[in-house]
């Protein structure tokens, strides 16, 4: 140790000046790993948040758009259908109406004197009138057609009383003779150049049709012989005491307003079809992407769910909203009929148009992300200079006091140097004490030593915590599979009492709790109830919702019900208390033990694979009702299926037929059959192995995305049966 005046070298002082000197850069670095720590902790919470956001944004959006986007389709196209059926009702009441007046006329023409009756004159223009319109060489002069015209001519004034009453623009009756007597407003639209224009009513579409057809009819839309709008007429025959046709009264319905709504619908990725009985158009879009298809029948369009709606609509009810490709993409697609016409109303809202919330809100969110992102890192680059600057500033004090006031904190820090001392050997606790409370920056020192100890602790503590709480979690986890494993029938053979079949089935599910789930009970001793099921989600809820549905279908079912009636009462049972707006698909069928005969049931399921004794497994295109949960007042429809002895039943999840492999190629229904046929022989606990191991096959190292369920039943038939 050496003196140079008052400055001591390598002394006491000198140490404790090196040990100031460590003890600060160990503090600073300390320091600057948790804050790295914490910033990176924080960093990651935010992106991982960030993430989940967006994902809870396009699912939980993504499913209220598409009921919203389906309801409101439905609803506005049988909205748009009833007012269409209204329109045509009237336009059918005034005919008829007109026609049996007329009738009546002709049936006892020596009641009424002949009425005067004249040519257009356009000073009538804006009064309602009837006129007289000759065909191209007809005479005028004729005694029987002057007879006849008299006679008819009595109707103009009901006519001409009837068209401004109704809202009509046009009532009209054409003779076979050639002869037009029509009631309208504009007299002078049947002048061209001054001259009268020459008409034959009989080369009409309204006319021919209605005397080919001997009843009231609708035409399809063509443009009117005087204004040149688009319309549909309506028109009726009349038939005098000896059966011939004397007659064919008839009215216009304009649809001029409909098509300007229908095009301008189109503009925004919506479009409505007027179909006819013949499932030909008569009222469409006018897009590029939409050519015109008035000789197409739509009953077999390209487009295979416009075929579907068609078909329904025809048959009598609006069915299912469905989604499909059509123009160039994805649709809603809605139908209604129109009972009058015997026509269907369609109606189609873009998918993509429909989606445009959902990424307008994606966007939104990445951007208010982004800048979040960007300010934290901005204000924690700020925290990072300001805590650089304040422990440099630290140092700095305390190296200056360490050099001043040397002699007065040798005491105290070696007291200090002990109890770091002891903090290695095991107590981590640094406490405050009076001998530090020397009032300058020893007890500064003291005090950041005793707050960086008791934080070190707490944020063990934490640690240790964290970690409890995820073994608690991994230990509940464990104990819901359990829980839900033991919920499924596990037991195999299920019923070895009985000969008369065999039945088997399995569940993989994607995490620790799935959302799938099977079932199959004997209802009485000659009916088994099978049931397999897919819930919307995965994980924890989705297996929430799954036993509460396997919960309600099973006691729906012991009351004896139809399979159709089992999923309809459930479905109504779980809508009226599903706050969490999830969904079940769902397939149950009912096996009539002594006769083999199957009733079934399908709510939005997958496709069954059938397979008739010794025939091959094929897929088994039933009826789709609506997932049990989306809307309350779906309706659902039986089917029956005649087993065999020998035949063979397969039905599954969606996660069989979307397994995935790296390649991002789906394990689809074609390699279904094709594992199926395989081993086609096989007991159903062997189908459902070979199947499993063509899935792994097939999938390799990919990560299984969805659970994977399937069930499979050989009917044996009763014992002698062959």
């Amino acid at each position: 140790m050496k003196r140079f005046k008052h400055l001591v070298i390598g002394g006491i002082e000198n140490k404790v000046f090196n040990l100031i000197l460590f003890t600060v850069l160990l503090m600073t670095l300390a320091f600057a790993a948790v804050g790295f720590y914490h910033t990176q902790m924080l960093t990651e919470l935010t992106a991982e948040s960030g993430q989940r956001q967006q994902e809870a944004i396009s699912d939980i959006t993504g499913q209220v758009m598409d009921a919203v986007v389906t309801q409101s389709l439905a609803r506005n196209n049988r909205a748009d259908a009833a007012l269409m059926d209204d329109m045509l009702q009237a336009a059918s009441r005034r005919v008829k109406l007109v026609a049996n007046i007329a009738e009546g006329l002709l049936a006892h023409p020596e009641n009424y004197p002949a009425a005067p009756y004249a040519e257009p004159n356009p000073q009538d223009d804006g009064k309602w009138t009837a006129k007289v319109i000759y065909a191209e060489g007809v005479q005028q002069t004729d005694p029987q057609l002057v007879s006849k015209l008299g006679l008819i001519s009595n109707l103009s004034e009901t006519m001409v009383s009837l068209c401004p009453a109704v809202d009509a623009t046009a009532i009209y009756i054409a003779l076979p003779e050639g002869v037009h007597l029509s009631v309208s407003e504009n007299a002078s639209d049947w002048f061209v150049d001054g001259q009268i224009k020459r008409y034959d009513p009989r080369t009409r579409r309204w006319y021919r049709k209605a005397a080919e057809a001997g009843s009231l009819v609708f035409t399809e839309g063509e443009a009117d012989a005087l204004s040149g709008e688009y319309c549909i007429e309506c028109a009726c025959p009349v038939y005098g005491p000896d059966g011939s046709l004397q007659a064919v009264v008839g009215t216009d319905v304009f649809l001029t307003e409909l098509q300007q709504v229908m095009q301008e619908g189109t503009e925004l990725g919506e479009f409505d079809l007027l179909i006819n009985e013949q499932g030909k158009a008569v009222l469409e879009p006018q897009a590029e992407d939409f050519p015109a298809e008035q000789e197409t029948d739509f009953r077999q369009s390209r487009y295979e769910s416009l075929s579907q709606v068609v078909k329904a609509a025809m048959e009598g009810s609006g069915g299912p909203v469905l989604r499909g490709e059509l123009r160039e993409g994805n649709y809603y697609l809605a139908a209604s009929p129109i009972p009058t016409s015997g026509w269907v109303l369609v109606s189609a809202f873009s998918e993509e148009l429909a989606s445009q919330p959902i990424t307008l809100l994606q966007t939104e969110n990445g951007k208010i992300q982004e800048e979040a992102i960007a300010v934290y890192a901005e204000k924690n680059g700020r925290s990072r200079t300001t805590s650089l600057v304040l422990l440099l500033a630290v140092m700095l004090l305390t190296l200056g006091g360490a050099l001043v006031l040397g002699k007065r904190i040798v005491k105290p820090l070696n007291t200090i140097t002990k109890r770091i001392a002891g903090i290695r050997e095991g107590d981590l606790r640094f406490r405050m004490e009076d001998v530090y409370r020397t009032g300058d920056e020893v007890e500064e020192l003291a005090q950041s030593f005793a707050d960086l100890s008791g934080k070190t602790l707490e944020y063990m503590d934490r640690v240790v915590q964290v970690t409890a709480e995820k073994e608690r979690i991994g230990t509940e986890l464990a104990l819901a599979t359990d829980i839900q494993a033991s919920m499924l029938p596990h037991i195999f053979p299920a019923f070895p009492d009985r000969s008369e079949f065999d039945i088997y089935a399995s569940m993989t599910p994607a995490k620790e709790v799935g959302g799938d789930f099977y079932d199959y009970f004997l209802i009485d001793p000659d009916h088994l109830c099978m049931v397999i099921a897919d819930v919307s989600g995965k994980g924890v809820p989705a297996a929430l919702f799954m036993m509460a549905s396997k919960i309600i279908l099973q006691s729906v079912a012991m009351g004896g019900c139809s399979p159709a009636e089992i999923l309809g009462r459930t479905n109504r049972a779980i809508c009226s208390n599903n706050e969490a707006e999830m969904f079940v698909t769902v397939w149950l069928g009912i096996l009539e033990i002594s006769t083999g005969r199957l009733k079934a049931a399908n709510a939005g399921h997958e496709y069954p694979v059938l397979r008739q004794q010794e025939g091959e497994y094929e897929l088994f295109r039933d009826r789709h009702g609506f997932v049990i949960g989306g809307m309350e007042e779906a309706r659902y429809t039986d089917y029956e299926i005649q087993l065999k002895p020998g035949s063979r039943i397969f039905v599954y999840t969606d996660g069989l037929a979307e397994a995935t492999n790296a390649q991002q190629e789906l394990f689809g229904t074609e390699r279904i059959e094709k594992a199926l046929n395989e081993h086609r022989e096989d007991r159903p606990r062997e189908v459902l192995r070979h199947v499993q191991a063509a899935v792994d096959d097939f999938v390799r190292d990919a990560e299984q995305f969805d659970d994977l369920t399937m069930l499979c039943l050989e009917y044996k038939g009763v014992q002698g049966e062959q």
